[in-house]
């Protein structure tokens, strides 16, 4: 059995090659799933945190389990605010066949969902993102996008606390990346082509009537319906993708509420990855459009992720 550590996971697991190995798993049906979710009350000091039980088994073929811890106050004292562990099994005998550090699997893997939705949705022009959010995932989204369009030269990043969006921009500057900090949300949308998401907020923040022709947002920070980081105008006037439909419309605040409220329907979801990467539906139309895309993750995803993760490594 394989023991892959954090900096196994992350020299492994390169985004060009990740997001390819995500496209071909979507091409097929997805595995079984299930998905265990213990969380704190939404008020005092435990608020925001949460437990994560997921698994998913080809039968046959592999099956895998992570479990995940999500502590958002962690990031005040600089420490990741998820923490996880995953186990791979042969999905014929059974046998344990990996034990990964799923938290370094879950960065990379929430990174390429979001990069392979870009990749289908935004377009192939795009040379500006901005980041909303400095957390420990903010990098990881930056590089995977980038990896999905080369064309992105330019990054802006935005968080509530500018000690981290400070550091952020400086990291990404010794990379020679032109990066800027900025003070309004408000005030980046206008020159974004690819505005990205990655927060705890309960209230939202992307409001949709700054939204430009042919903008693609990404949605990667809510994960219960408490959790929203855009409004009732973005869900209107964007056409409407997820990366799986069970793990986001009565998962994620972003699209249950509205279409709670009845400001859209869940019909309004043109497709999600499985349905765009097997051609059974379309994505952008024009470079007009406005897309939005609802990264909710899932079990699936962590059992790609890892498959393709210890093919690399048994390649050795």
């Amino acid at each position: 059995m394989h023991v892959i550590d954090a900096e196994t996971v992350h020299e492994r697991l390169h985004y060009p090659g990740l997001i390819e190995a995500l496209e071909r798993a979507h091409r097929d049906s997805p595995p079984w799933m299930d998905r265990t979710l213990m969380q704190a009350p939404d008020h005092g000091v435990h608020q925001g945190e949460a437990f994560l039980v997921l698994p998913a088994w080809f039968p046959g073929r592999v099956m895998g389990v992570k479990m995940a811890t999500v502590i958002p106050r962690n990031a005040d004292a600089g420490r990741p605010t998820i923490h996880a562990s995953y186990q791979l099994f042969d999905g014929d005998t059974g046998e344990p066949k990996a034990n990964i550090d799923g938290t370094a699997l879950t960065l990379r893997k929430t990174a390429a969902d979001s990069a392979l939705g870009s990749r289908l949705l935004s377009r192939s022009d795009s040379g500006t993102l901005l980041m909303v959010g400095a957390g420990a995932l903010a990098p990881h989204l930056i590089a995977a996008h980038q990896a999905a369009r080369p064309s992105l030269r330019r990054v802006l990043v935005w968080n509530r606390t500018p000690h981290h969006r400070d550091s952020l921009v400086e990291a990404l500057r010794a990379e020679e990346i032109d990066a800027e900090a900025v003070d309004s949300i408000a005030d980046a949308i206008p020159e974004a082509d690819i505005i990205c998401c990655a927060t705890g907020t309960m209230e939202p923040l992307i409001k949709g009537q700054l939204l430009q022709p042919g903008q693609h947002l990404d949605l990667v920070g809510s994960f219960n319906p408490s959790m929203r980081e855009s409004d009732d105008d973005c869900v209107r006037r964007a056409r409407l993708f997820v990366d799986f439909r069970a793990s986001t419309v009565d998962a994620a605040g972003d699209l249950f509420h509205p279409i709670t409220d009845g400001v859209i329907e869940e019909s309004d979801i043109i497709a999600d990855l499985f349905e765009l990467c097997g051609g059974r539906q379309s994505g952008r139309g024009d470079d007009t459009e406005i897309t939005l895309f609802k990264n909710g993750g899932g079990a699936h995803l962590d059992l790609f992720a890892a498959e393709h993760l210890v093919e690399q490594v048994d390649r050795d």
